[in-house]
């Protein structure tokens, strides 16, 4: 039968549940719902609620206050219902050559000795935590799991079955799917889970090096046609680089505006789908290789309207339009690339190292906030800036 592991949650998701009504505790990398276990609490409810949405790995091991004993981790991890990337799992990630083996949790056993090298082993979940989950409602996430099943359904989507259809057949409501599909999951190491299931499969699926192959040649031709028209190379190059300019604002629209457009989603099977196919995919697949930049029929289609607003505002001079256009495509494609390099690949530049945490922290942290991919610009403008800890000077 098919299975999934439990959901990685956002540490933003867990420091909401803190309340009579909902409360979750961590340690290290586990989570756990004690909701129900707080009027059974010896030492009162209200002792766990002061830390709900906490860790408390060190809280219990306190021996001046009160040492657990080995019934009450019991306890938690009959409560289990999923697991966080820590700062030092995400840490980790941001430094790694292959993230991939290392998030979404729990990770593999080449991730896992890279979490022991950088002193984060306390973060591994442990073999006995790696359950499966029958869990299958927003509902369900209140329960605990039955060790005693051999056969479980997903909690949400069969990673081995076409998803598109079985996000429009499964009857999720608004909140349980926007809950359930930002909880990355990974599917066979970095592969592609099907999404069609038929011969449209291969148009869903893309290399990040077709991007610049297929583009880059076709804006040089492009801007060579546009530099050719206008008087001066200073004059293409500013009107250029405005394109430039222009797509990250266009970037940050894109992603804050459309692609999560998580509260105005229409509550219906033909708003949760398109949410699943322009976006969402990604979120609960985020280590899929083949699906990180936009395939080139997709951008097409998205394009046309972007080349029609260029030479609506810069009306006056076709060659000026067509530049503004050229520098905005070639935007487009630094994001594409950006955005497959900063799951897959490690750069030693510091700016990319920074990119790379941040939108790490997009995933697994926030994703409510910091959309910029490229620069954190346009988060600051508008105050999407997700808060990252200061990077700590050597000695």
């Amino acid at each position: 039968m098919p299975s999934t592991t439990l959901p990685n949650l956002t540490s933003k998701e867990i420091a909401l549940n803190n309340s009579s009504k909902s409360c979750w505790v961590t340690i290290g990398s586990k989570v756990y719902d004690v909701t129900e276990f707080l009027d059974a609490h010896p030492g009162g409810g209200e002792l766990i609620l002061e830390h709900g949405g906490e860790d408390v790995g060190s809280i219990m091991q306190d021996e001046i206050s009160h040492a657990h004993s080995v019934a009450a981790y019991d306890v938690l991890d009959d409560n289990l219902i999923g697991f966080v990337a820590a700062e030092p799992v995400l840490k980790t990630a941001v430094e790694s050559d292959r993230p991939q083996d290392i998030l979404p949790l729990p990770p593999n056993e080449t991730g896992a000795e890279e979490l022991r090298v950088n002193d984060a082993a306390d973060f591994i979940p442990t073999p006995a935590a790696i359950e499966t989950t029958s869990m299958t409602s927003a509902e369900d996430l209140h329960r605990g799991t039955d060790a005693e099943q051999h056969e479980r359904k997903p909690r949400f989507l069969d990673l081995d079955k076409p998803l598109l259809m079985q996000v429009w057949n499964g009857n999720f409501s608004k909140d349980f799917y926007l809950e359930e599909v930002h909880r990355g999951q990974s599917y066979k190491g970095s592969e592609s889970a099907p999404l069609f299931g038929n011969f449209l499969e291969p148009l869903s699926k893309t290399a990040w090096w077709v991007i610049p192959l297929v583009w880059w040649p076709q804006i040089a031709w492009v801007s060579w046609i546009a530099y050719d028209g206008i008087p001066s190379g200073f004059q293409f190059a500013a009107y250029w680089s405005t394109g430039l300019f222009l797509w990250t604002l266009i970037e940050y629209v894109m992603h804050r505006g459309l692609f999560h457009v998580d509260k105005y989603l229409p509550d219906n099977r033909v708003g949760i789908t398109a949410h699943f196919l322009l976006h969402g995919i990604h979120h609960y697949l985020p280590m899929d290789r083949y699906r990180l930049v936009m395939p080139p029929t997709l951008f097409v289609v998205l394009a046309a309207p972007f080349y029609k607003l260029a030479h609506t505002v810069f009306y006056w001079d076709w060659y000026v339009a067509t530049a503004v256009f050229c520098g905005g495509m070639f935007g487009y494609t630094l994001y594409d690339c950006t955005h497959y390099f900063i799951h897959h690949k490690k750069i030693p530049l510091d700016y990319f190292r920074q990119l790379r945490s941040y939108h790490i922290a997009h995933h697994w942290t926030d994703y409510e906030n910091g959309f910029g991919i490229t620069s954190r610009f346009w988060d600051r403008v508008f105050g999407t800036e997700l808060a990252m800890p200061k990077p700590v000077k050597a000695s």
